[in-house]
């Protein structure tokens, strides 16, 4: 039985390196191990892509964000979407032949930054193994559906942190029969990991923490070695003791195997605010970094940080992409990467050597990297959380890229870029104690929001930009740019057939020519498109596919002001194309929910104290100043802040925390609470009239901005 364990996993790992020998499947997340989303398919090429039209389309029951790469395997589809629940369906006509749902706790969904996604699934010798909102990792029979094995991948006796708040939205990734997988929640608390997993039985085979232990205590793990030699001394004095220090690996994982390293990106500090963290001293190894391990051990190999002294939320944990490519004449095995800081890394493979950088978006708060180590050369002014003044950073938070993937041509050389600009300003505060609830960021978060005027309005909308980037990494600069409304679009897919596809947040998906940019086909599909499409076949005949469904941080934490992207109401699913394809989606409500005439009378002096807590507790998921991105209710137009009792059972008592909204008396008073509920009802008075006339012309979306050029006062008006 042993070998044959063995021997199944062999062959599984085999078939994934031989990818592009079943360019009919879709193996794993990235298709290949080099995460390259790029599919050697070719019947739909640019010659006939304006013929696509949709084969079939799937709803599902989750109607939030959906950011899932499907696999297919031998003719299945496997979707995983929001609530970490899992679909099969016959790729060819989408019969559905079963489903999962992994019962996520609807109190887990506080723990998460950023909605209740998830990224994809991984296939392995006959199983289909997810990671869940809540921490576990389940592997399912690809057949039937049926649990295998299930294992919490959080330690309970782990040093992690006063907070430890932890949940998986990413794909696992799976390396010689281990199952890596990392986690999130840095913004509210936790201590960054990396584990593997043994994919026949769920056994832990080793773990790596991102971030040392207070004191520099062991944790009986792989990562004891290079953490204190290595990072600890990178550390200083601060609340990375209490919070945990965050880096957590919440996306990017990719194995090599030609060098046979798994390469994980890591995530930001916790806080944010890098002199309450960590005193403002050292460079807090990993934070930022990419590191390379052994896929069988977790041995450390290798690191180098892209992002030293973070304090931006410059995670390192978009995709990381390997290439063959010509560096001076000369073949190079290669690491790609295009983290949220803006610059576009090339190191070496096997070492970790930097080669090149340079910023393929507009960038101000490093002037360029020094061209020997790569360290970026950082703008003084940009240190806010040590001027002790905002900062208007280029890129912000979001980043210059963010999760959504990009794709890699070998026949034009090109990296596609979904990249975009939504600045933020930094505004540094002073509280070091760790909230057991709400965003833990070293922010001040009563003036990060911005008044509610209409120039300051209408300047950042000017600021928020998408593009499709084609990126020439020889060159290390852009071969074509494809202008887009706003940010936040979908992720890429490259393929045979000289296409890139992607889909916007104006609910458009669109095919370009791969080596121009040309728009050569275009098709609304009513709600925003985040996720990244594949191409597969059956029966020699192919396929496009893609998920749909607005969400993830953006439209949360940005409110009205994302939706100047593209009005769409939100209708998840999944929709797949063919080029003799017949189906129509149906009709859709277009104007979503109307407002509701809000109550007249408020206390001025309440709402003012009011907003600060909405800002502290509400706004990472129901919007700046009040105002809904169109993922989670709107709260000016909810029945609940006409009674006060009504609202004190929702946010104070929970009476909806199985839907994912949790009751907050353990984190503020009744007189607290109530104030959030007094400024909702004087934001819902000065903005009803507005949001009535926006549903006329969908062209003037209501929005209150989160981020401007000058927010030293912030509040509400």
């Amino acid at each position: 039985m042993a070998f044959a364990a063995a021997s199944a996993q062999e062959d599984t790992g085999r078939e994934i390196i031989n990818a592009d020998k079943r360019p009919q499947d879709w193996l794993t997340y990235g298709r290949t191990y080099s995460e390259q989303r790029y599919s050697p398919l070719d019947s739909i090429n640019e010659r006939n892509v304006g013929q696509l039209k949709i084969a079939w389309y799937q709803d599902f029951d989750t109607n939030r964000g959906q950011e899932g790469t499907p696999l297919v395997v031998d003719g299945v589809l496997y979707a995983t979407t929001n609530w970490s629940k899992v679909r099969a369906y016959k790729a060819d006509t989408g019969e559905l032949l079963w489903q999962y749902d992994p019962r996520v706790p609807g109190d887990t969904a506080v723990r998460g930054c950023c909605d209740t996604v998830n990224r994809g699934a991984a296939y392995w010798n006959g199983k289909i193994i997810i990671g869940t909102f809540d921490g576990r990792l389940v592997a399912l029979n690809a057949k039937t559906g049926q649990p295998v094995w299930e294992v919490n991948t959080i330690p309970q006796d782990a040093q992690l942190g006063d907070v430890r708040s932890y949940i998986v939205d990413g794909a696992p990734r799976v390396a010689k029969g281990v199952v890596i997988i990392g986690n999130g929640g840095a913004e509210f608390g936790a201590r960054g990991f990396v584990s593997g997993f043994d994919a026949e039985t769920g056994k832990l085979r080793w773990r790596f923490f991102t971030v040392p232990a207070p004191d520099n205590k062991p944790d009986r793990a792989v990562s004891d070695g290079p953490l204190s030699t290595l990072a600890y001394k990178t550390w200083g004095p601060g609340n990375w003791v209490k919070s945990g220090g965050g880096g957590t690996v919440w996306d990017a994982i990719t194995y090599d195997p030609q060098t046979d390293l798994v390469y994980i990106g890591v995530g930001n500090g916790s806080p944010w605010n890098y002199k309450l963290r960590s005193g403002g001293v050292g460079d807090n190894l990993f934070l930022g970094s990419i590191v390379a391990l052994r896929p069988e051990t977790g041995e450390y190999v290798w690191h180098f940080q892209e992002t030293p002294q973070d304090q931006w939320d410059f995670t390192s944990t978009q995709q990381i992409m390997t290439a063959d490519i010509l560096l001076d004449g000369k073949p190079r095995h290669v690491v790609m990467h295009a983290p949220k800081n803006g610059f576009f890394y090339i190191l070496d493979a096997k070492t970790g050597k930097f080669l090149s950088a340079k910023n393929y978006v507009d960038v101000n708060w490093a002037k360029g990297v020094d061209p020997q180590t790569g360290r970026p050369n950082t703008v003084p002014e940009a240190l806010y959380s040590l001027t002790g003044k905002p900062w208007l950073s280029f890129p912000g938070d979001l980043g210059g890229h963010n999760w959504q993937p990009m794709a890699y041509s070998p026949k034009t050389g090109y990296v596609y870029i979904p990249a975009q600009q939504i600045p933020f300003n930094y505004v540094p505060g002073t509280d070091s104690n760790m909230k057991s609830k709400g965003l833990n960021l070293g922010l001040d978060m009563s003036k990060i929001g911005a008044p509610d005027d209409a120039k300051v309005k209408t300047h950042f909308a000017g600021l928020l930009k998408g593009w499709l980037i084609a990126w020439d990494p020889v060159k290390q600069a852009p071969a074509f740019t494809v202008d887009h409304q706003g940010p936040w679009n979908g992720g890429v897919l490259a393929t045979a057939g000289n296409l890139v596809f992607q889909g916007l947040t104006n609910g458009l998906f669109n095919a370009y020519d791969a080596r121009t940019g040309k728009q050569l086909w275009q098709i609304p599909l009513q709600s925003a498109v985040m996720a990244a499409p594949i191409a597969y076949a059956v029966n020699g005949k192919q396929y496009i596919a893609v998920e749909v469904g607005w969400g993830g941080i953006y439209p949360l934490l940005m409110g009205g002001m994302a939706r100047t992207g593209g009005w769409t109401v939100n209708k998840s699913r999944l929709v797949v194309f063919s080029l003799d394809g017949d189906k129509q989606l149906p009709p859709v409500n277009k104007k979503g929910f109307l407002p509701v005439k809000p109550p007249h009378d408020f206390d001025a002096a309440q709402a003012k104290a009011g907003y600060a807590h909405y800002m502290d507790y509400c706004a990472a998921c129901h919007g700046d100043n009040g105002e809904s991105g169109g993922v989670l209710p709107d709260l000016r137009w909810s029945g609940a802040i006409r009674d006060p009792d009504a609202f004190y059972r929702v946010v104070g008592d929970g009476a909806l925390t199985a839907y994912g909204m949790v009751g907050f008396k353990d984190a503020m008073t009744p007189q607290q609470i109530e104030t959030i509920r007094q400024f909702l009802v004087g934001r819902a008075g000065a903005t009803y009239d507005r949001e009535v006339k926006a549903r006329e012309n969908q062209q003037q979306i209501p929005g209150q901005i989160i981020i401007g050029p000058d927010f030293s006062q912030g509040g509400v008006q």
